[in-house]
């Protein structure tokens, strides 16, 4: 369950990381909002776990590499033992990228990169991001780490059947933040094959995106891919919009392709979901369902009011199932949704909306 946080009550933070510098620098950032409170800090993971017991803090940043014991045994055993929100600190790499998403898996609400202590003009942005992250993930729901859990996540989910004709003419775009790569593991591995084409923006750095794509291909029965600029939206294949690039569906023809290009960024975030979702409603109009996941902040709740006022069918995640209540609650408050839903039932409410517009269209 996530955490209220009263008048006055400051936020309590605990610093894992085996660099003295990085500790350091975090520490000056969170102390310097009047709303967090850097409560300790910590070098490896054993300190860590006395820390945490003498500290009681509400949120932890945690390194992904550290002597004795590396960040993802840590989290694991903490997601088992005394459940709490952590947002990962992650190097930009291809491995970074790997293990930044198995903590993901294990239950850390969010990440951010790596602080460069040599690019000042940067801090400044890093640390406002930072600093949303922290505030984030101190009210975000943390799920913990179940044995029933781990089972459920390799246990074969039953197809889900498509009416007959299939409803190959439609586009379902999604649209995620915080909480999302799970949340789209869990939507996307529900899906049968032969489902109609998908487009995904969820917000990641650069260097992820492919990672993610990669692993949720090696999952589901649809093929998943990172998006390149130009490709064709079909079915049974999801694209995910490459961290840095905005993305847009065009028509052509009878043929739906996507545009992947260098752009500005939206409600500060490149890929928006907002862009994507606008132009579904503008492209796509009825032949387009959009789905709004967890996440924070508003992205995405114009562009899927605009999809409902094009005729599109809208599905939003429900609170009790969302991480981050943000995106979707900001969707509902717009009038954009309109079906409200716990996670486990999107993937079929998508499968009914699908026969139902295909028979209508008959």
């Amino acid at each position: 369950m996530g955490m209220e946080f009263g008048r006055g009550r400051r936020i309590r933070v605990l610093i894992i990381d085996d660099s003295a510098l990085v500790r350091a620098l975090l520490t000056r950032i969170l102390d310097a909002d009047p709303q967090l409170q850097v409560v300790g800090a910590a070098a490896d993971a054993f300190v860590a776990r006395d820390k945490i017991k003498a500290l009681r803090p509400d949120v932890l940043t945690l390194d992904v590499q550290m002597p004795r014991m590396d960040g993802l045994q840590f989290l694991r055993n903490l997601m088992r033992l005394r459940p709490m929100p952590v947002v990962m600190c992650s190097s930009l790499t291809d491995r970074g990228a790997d293990v930044t998403l198995a903590a993901l898996e294990l239950g850390a609400v969010d990440f951010i990169a790596k602080p460069r202590v040599d690019v000042a003009h940067q801090l400044e942005q890093y640390a406002a991001e930072l600093i949303e992250k922290i505030k984030t993930a101190a009210g975000a729901r943390v799920r913990p780490l179940a044995a029933a859990r781990a089972a459920a996540v390799d246990a074969p989910l039953p197809a889900l059947p498509l009416p007959a004709g299939g409803a190959h003419d439609r586009v379902v775009a999604i649209g995620a933040s915080t909480g999302g790569t799970e949340a789209l593991k869990e939507l996307l591995t529900a899906l049968p094959a032969d489902f109609p084409g998908i487009i995904v923006v969820q917000h990641m750095p650069e260097t992820f995106t492919g990672a993610f794509a990669k692993r949720l291909d090696s999952m589901c029965r649809i093929h998943v891919a990172e998006a390149r600029d130009g490709d064709r939206i079909l079915p049974g294949h999801a694209l995910l919009a490459p961290g840095g690039h905005q993305m847009a569906v065009v028509r052509r023809g009878a043929e739906y392709h996507v545009r992947v290009y260098r752009g500005e960024r939206v409600n500060r975030h490149i890929p928006s979901v907002d862009v994507l979702f606008g132009s579904c409603a503008q492209q796509l109009g009825r032949n387009a369902f959009g789905v709004l996941l967890t996440g924070m902040g508003n992205d995405g709740a114009q562009g899927m009011l605009r999809m409902k006022q094009a005729d599109s069918y809208t599905i939003a995640q429900d609170e009790a199932t969302s991480v981050v209540f943000g995106m979707p609650k900001e969707a509902i408050r717009l009038g954009g949704v309109d079906e409200i839903l716990p996670l486990p039932r999107i993937a079929g409410a998508l499968v009914e909306h699908l026969g139902q517009r295909s028979r209508e269209g008959e």
